[in-house]
């Protein structure tokens, strides 16, 4: 899938260079298709990495791709600068009256706080309660993915007694369902959270299906039965590194922090990581375009 993205953004270079199939914007008007609307509310502090994760998954598969990035109005971002922000990014105030195929909600550095503690929850609220008449389908990730089972379905996250990071063994709970089709019976996610959601609560909600759990992880792959909304708990996006890069960093600060399980070759985080997830990475963000965004939305909005 050609993803239509502007020339200057600094992931385009690094995605070209990995042969994703890119198309700017001037090359893009004169294609007399439809292409796919997605906006990306990114929430994660390196935006310029998360940026390229993304990018990378939804370059992929046949169909044009235009991207818009999102990012809080009412809360400022330490770790992107400004004029990235300026550049590339708009807000909900600037699309708030526009129609998109897709969306995707990612995770953020703030699970260790209640969701109304957070400082752009109102923000988050309000864009939630968009999608539902906005939005065909929208992808929810990590923390992403909580608030939208709190705020949607009003099931809430649970602290952890130690964080569960790492790459887990899941397996599926579904075998026919769209989102998963060509996935393994059991495949590799990382995880890494704080909170957790409660598997029991999850099944008896009659409007949510389990997808994929983990027996060390717990729930993993969650979708509302009419498709608009999917709830990813882990991190499928994540590179090979991104853990190590985790692990690293609060070791440096001095956080009482356990190894990311089944993660560092033998167990020595001297050792490089593997990237045993790609595969299935790729698989979900496919299905997801294909049979809950490009199989569903209106060719025509209006």
């Amino acid at each position: 899938m050609p993803i239509n993205i502007p020339k200057q953004l600094p992931a385009a270079k690094l995605l070209k260079e990995e042969k994703i199939f890119l198309m700017d914007q001037e090359r893009a008007y004169k294609q007399d298709i439809r292409p796919l609307n997605i906006i990306i509310f990114n929430l994660m502090p390196e935006k310029e990495k998360t940026e390229l994760q993304l990018l990378r998954l939804l370059g992929n598969t046949p169909i044009q791709v235009n991207i818009t990035f999102m990012n809080t109005a009412t809360h400022e971002s330490k770790n992107a600068s400004k004029t990235h922000l300026d550049t590339f990014y708009t807000t909900f105030d600037q699309i708030r009256e526009k129609k998109f195929d897709g969306m995707i909600i990612t995770g953020a550095p703030v699970e260790q706080l209640l969701f109304e503690e957070v400082d752009y929850w109102n923000e988050m609220k309000e864009i939630m309660e968009w999608s539902k008449s906005n939005v065909t389908s929208t992808l929810h990730i990590c923390w992403g993915a909580q608030a939208a089972l709190y705020y949607h379905f009003g099931i809430d996250k649970f602290t952890l007694s130690r964080k569960c990071s790492g790459v887990y063994r899941h397996i599926l709970t579904d075998q026919v369902e769209n989102l998963i089709r060509g996935f393994n019976e059991e495949f590799n996610a990382p995880v890494s959270r704080y909170t957790s959601v409660s598997e029991e609560e999850i099944e008896k909600h009659e409007r949510l299906t389990i997808l994929s759990t983990s027996e060390e992880a717990g729930v993993f792959l969650v979708k509302s039965n009419d498709n608009k909304m999917v709830m990813v708990t882990g991190h499928l996006e994540y590179d090979a590194h991104t853990l190590a890069e985790e692990y690293h960093r609060d070791i440096t600060k001095g956080i009482d922090i356990e190894m990311p399980k089944y993660y560092f070759p033998n167990n020595n985080p001297s050792n490089k990581p593997l990237n045993t997830w790609r595969a299935h990475t790729h698989l979900l963000f496919s299905n997801w375009l294909n049979y809950y965004v490009y199989q569903a939305t209106p060719y025509n909005w209006e």
